[in-house]
């Protein structure tokens, strides 16, 4: 029988159980205590004087950028590699999300290019911190303030994960965090967050959030919301999994290590990394490879799933309504074609890790 690696396995233990049954227990399913205490526990991490809550990553991006009066007309900076709810999160408010190619070497956003693409239109710039690592926000930061821009950071795949010495997240006017099954930690399958500084955006997104008030027993409104809270059972597999992220961050950096260790030297492969100004939380084992479609087939017969990186967002279908050249976008599209992603989560065993890469360098010494 082929073994069978999954791309994601969360790490779920007692902890979650035992939190999960005490929310149950005390009949409060709701956005209650047990949210209060995630938000301080996420609070802590990031270093963030406020946060609050969303039901995922996309409508935390969402919210970010309705609070700072994003809509019909205006135009948001994204770079073209990133996951398509970033870009969709700037679509869902009326605006155009604008596209910007990344740099080759660690895949974020390209700061040489920013300043070319910025019109009268301009609102808001949302770097992402892609796979991990951080793009450079001090640069990004020198480009806003010219330009009078909002920053909107999308750290969706950032947990724990520093510019310099600052959480990414709470460096621009906003940032925005995702609890999804596959990220460092998890809610128990979904859910977000958005921190900030300043408290006259913290209390607009209290409001939007919550049906337009800031407390639930009320029923006067006195602004237009929305329902984009969590629920405590969510919180509650949070508050488990966060206890526990310096675990979770230690054997994912222990098993991408593994990876560079098993796979240094081999010349079909080559290894993407963070640059200097950032920290590392894997979000998984990124590389680029020769014969990419060949190589997942091989790997896939091996009972390994594999991830192949992010389709262009110029590219895709649903945006044939904007019009863009790929001449512009070389380092987006060669991620693509070229690109795979292999897992790191916490119970990947080191002998899964030697399969994986003695599979990958059959596959090569077959093709010689």
């Amino acid at each position: 029988m082929k073994q069978i690696i999954p791309q994601v396995y969360p790490y779920f233990t007692k902890d979650e159980e035992k939190e999960v049954l005490d929310t149950l227990r005390n009949a409060w399913v709701t956005e209650g205590p047990k949210a209060k205490s995630f938000i301080s526990e996420m609070l802590k991490i990031t270093g963030s004087k406020y946060g609050v809550l969303a039901p995922n990553g996309t409508l935390a991006l969402y919210m970010s950028l309705m609070v700072l009066g994003i809509g019909p007309g205006d135009e948001i900076i994204v770079p073209d590699f990133t996951m398509i709810a970033s870009s969709n999160a700037v679509y869902l408010t009326g605006a155009t999300p604008i596209f910007v190619d990344v740099k080759i070497d660690d895949l974020n956003i390209d700061t040489d290019k920013i300043e070319k693409v910025i019109t009268k239109k301009t609102k808001a710039i949302m770097p992402v911190h892609i796979y991990g690592a951080a793009c450079d926000i001090d640069i990004i930061q020198k480009i806003a303030k010219k330009n009078k821009l909002f920053i909107v950071e999308d750290a969706c795949q950032g947990h724990g994960l520093f510019y310099k010495n600052k959480h990414v997240g709470t460096i621009g006017d906003l940032g925005c965090f995702s609890f999804f099954a596959d990220k460092a930690f998890t809610t128990g399958g979904e859910g977000g967050m958005v921190v900030t500084n300043d408290k006259r955006l913290y209390e607009k997104l209290l409001y939007f959030r919550n049906q337009g008030r800031l407390t639930s027993g009320s029923f006067i409104h006195p602004q237009i919301g929305y329902n984009f809270r969590m629920t405590d059972l969510q919180c509650a597999v949070g508050l488990a999994q966060i206890k526990k992220f310096d675990k979770i961050l230690k054997k994912r950096l222990e098993n991408h290590s593994l990876y560079e260790k098993y796979l240094v030297n081999l010349k079909n492969v080559e290894i993407i990394k963070p640059l200097s100004y950032s920290s590392f939380t894997p979000f998984r084992f990124n590389i680029f490879v020769q014969n990419l479609p060949g190589l997942t087939e091989f790997l896939q017969e091996k009972g390994i799933q594999t991830r192949e990186m992010f389709y262009p967002l110029h590219k895709q279908p649903c945006y044939k309504m904007y019009k863009y050249n790929d001449q512009n976008f070389p380092n987006s599209i060669y991620a693509y074609k070229n690109g795979l992603s292999l897992p790191v989560y916490y119970e990947l065993k080191k002998g899964q890790i030697k399969y994986i890469c003695d599979a990958i360098k059959k596959f090569y010494a077959q093709a010689r």
